[in-house]
Formats: structure tokens, sequence, C-alpha cells
């Protein structure tokens, strides 16, 4: 917060309304005439293209025989846009000088660390509208990899160009530090590789080989874990919340990932991730029954046979373990589904 002129404060960094309004209708000016100009293999933050699209064409490059990507990874590549090498760039595209000054005033918009008052000399605002469709700009290599025949898939600032040999691979990836060098971008050599298409992973996705020389795709092992560190956080088993309202909290979450997951041509994964949430549900349900007594009660009144419900009942600690097998005929999937679980398949 700074002091106005007349005794008030001002907090920098958050749009006004007419901030935003003005942003916005500069990004349709600024898409109408940019958008036209990319390439076909850019499809990030574009109308009519998205992650799935960009995730399918990759595809296409890995069936036609080409296992092997150049990885690059931007080292905060937001943080780093140099404002007037993208300047540059847009002039070269947009003769109209008002529209030039608006995106200047927008990139050196002040912002607030800690309370005090940096002058934003290099870097995109985060989260702005704008954003987004100027990295584009900035990224417009591609044209030149096109020039040079290469397939390759870009969203935002994640690209990766796929080739037939690791030699081809090594030539691209010194080409790409070239042309990123001449953007003041900085390569991130820790996670940048040239590497065999069915270890790496592109947008959440990875590759594999089916029968027959088809490649399928799956979801990254990477995302996968992140998918059960989530769950887990959403499932905690001491928790003051009903089954429904953590059912709740599942649904919101698992339908959006499932939404941006859906190629994934693997059922099985699919299926045994559902069994494991329902696993965990379970697990939530004998925590919350507790005691050996109120067990063997709540099982036997859901038409558990008595030896299971004793059996259950008399490893009433073993949460994990006991929330398996001999409970799921009597905490079924219906039951699960009754309480507005949500399934991946």
């Amino acid at each position: 917060m700074i002091p106005k002129p007349g005794g008030g404060e001002r907090e920098l960094g958050i749009p006004t309304v007419l901030d935003r309004l003005i942003q916005q209708a500069l990004l349709q000016v600024l898409q109408s005439i940019l958008d036209p100009t990319f390439s076909q293999h850019s499809y990030g933050f574009r109308p009519g293209r998205s992650a799935h699209d960009a995730v399918l064409a990759a595809q296409s490059f890995v069936q036609s025989g080409r296992r092997v990507v150049v990885d690059v990874d931007l080292e905060k590549f937001f943080d780093r846009v140099d404002h007037d090498i993208l300047i540059d760039r847009l002039r070269k595209k947009i003769r109209d000088p008002g529209v030039i000054r608006l995106v200047r005033a927008y990139l050196n918009a002040d912002i607030v660390d800690g309370g005090v008052v940096l002058k934003r000399t290099r870097g995109t605002p985060q989260g702005g509208p704008l954003s987004p469709l100027l990295a584009n700009v900035l990224l417009d290599e591609d044209k030149e990899l096109e020039q040079r025949g290469h397939a390759f898939c870009r969203y935002a600032d994640d690209c990766n160009v796929y080739v037939r040999s690791q030699r081809a691979g090594k030539r691209v990836m010194a080409l790409l530090r070239r042309l990123y060098g001449r953007l003041r971008l900085k390569v991130n050599e820790t996670k940048s590789a040239v590497a065999t298409v069915f270890g790496s992973k592109f947008l959440g996705y990875a590759f594999f080989k089916a029968p027959g020389r088809v490649v399928k795709r799956r979801v990254a092992d990477k995302a996968i874990k992140a998918f059960k560190e989530r769950i887990r956080e959403l499932t905690p088993r001491v928790t003051g919340r009903s089954l429904k309202a953590v059912a709740e909290r599942l649904r919101l979450f698992v339908r959006g990932w499932k939404a941006y997951f859906r190629l994934a041509q693997t059922p099985r994964v699919w299926q045994a991730l559902d069994e494991w949430m329902r696993h965990r549900v379970r697990a939530i349900q004998l925590k919350q029954w507790k005691h050996g007594r109120t067990i063997f009660r709540e099982m036997m009144a859901r038409g558990a046979k008595p030896g299971v419900a004793q059996q259950v009942a008399a490893n009433a600690g073993r949460w994990w373990r006991n929330s398996g097998k001999l409970l799921n005929a009597t905490l079924t999937i219906r039951w699960v589904d009754q309480l507005g679980m949500p399934r991946l398949v």
C-alpha cells in the first residue's frame, strides 16, 4: 500500500474494473492480429486449440517413427521476458503506436513485494490476461523450426521436438539454445534433455508401445503421483467431516482431473486408482467407527456375516489393512456411489 496525495491509500498490482476491461479489449485486438501469424505447431492459449490437440499431434509424430524427443525447459520464463525484444517483435506486426504504448504500460506496471513498490524491468504480470499471448509472440521461433522441417509441438514455453536419432536431437538442442539465447532466455539444463520419448512426458502425458507397434497415451508417472498426493490431502483419516462432505471435495477435484486426462488409453490404471480411492474412504469410515464394538454393530446393521464382522472388528486399529478385502463385501461400490464418490471409469 502507498499513500495517495490526498492522504488515502491504493494497492498496486490489483487492477481496477476499468483496467481489466481495457486489458480484455486489448487482448481481443491483439489476438485478432497476431494469432493468425503463429505457427500451426503452437497450441498454448490460442482459440480453438488445446493441450489435448498438442498431445495428439505429439503422438502422431512418435507413431511416425520419431522416437527421440528434444525436451527444452526454460528457467522462470515469464519472469525473464525481455520487454525491449518483445516490443520490437510487436512493432513488426502491429503498426498502431497506441496499441504498442498500451502493451508497454501493461508490461511496466509496478508490483508490490512485501509492501515495497518495485519497478518491473522484465517479465510479464503473473495471471495477467495478456501474458500468455505475449509469450507466444516472443517464442514464435517456431518458424525457423518449420523451415528446417522439424516435427514439434509447443504449448506456451513447453516445447518438444521429435526426431529419429540422438545425433539429430543434439543438433536440434544446440539450435534451440541459440534461438533462446537471442531472446535472453535461459535454458534449464537440469530439466532439458535429448531422450527417448518413452521415458519422457509432455503436458502431463507420456507414451508407451502397445502390441502391433501402436503408440498409445498414458498419464505420466509424475502426474499419477501428484494425483495421489492430492487425494491423500482430501481424505485424511482424522477428519471432522462427514463422508458425504469428503466425497464432495473429491468429486470437484477428480472431475477436473478426469476431464484433462481423458485421452489416457490405460483403463486398468484408472480402475486401480478408483479402487485405491474407495479403499481410502472405507478406511475413514472405520476410523470414524473407531472401536471394535461399534465396527461389529455397524457391519451387522449393513448385512455382514457375523464371522466377517467379528474378524474386521478384532483388527479395529489397523485401519488401512482392515479397509480392504473382507470389508468390501459390506461397504460395497454401491455404498461408495451413494456417498457421491466420483469414478474415473
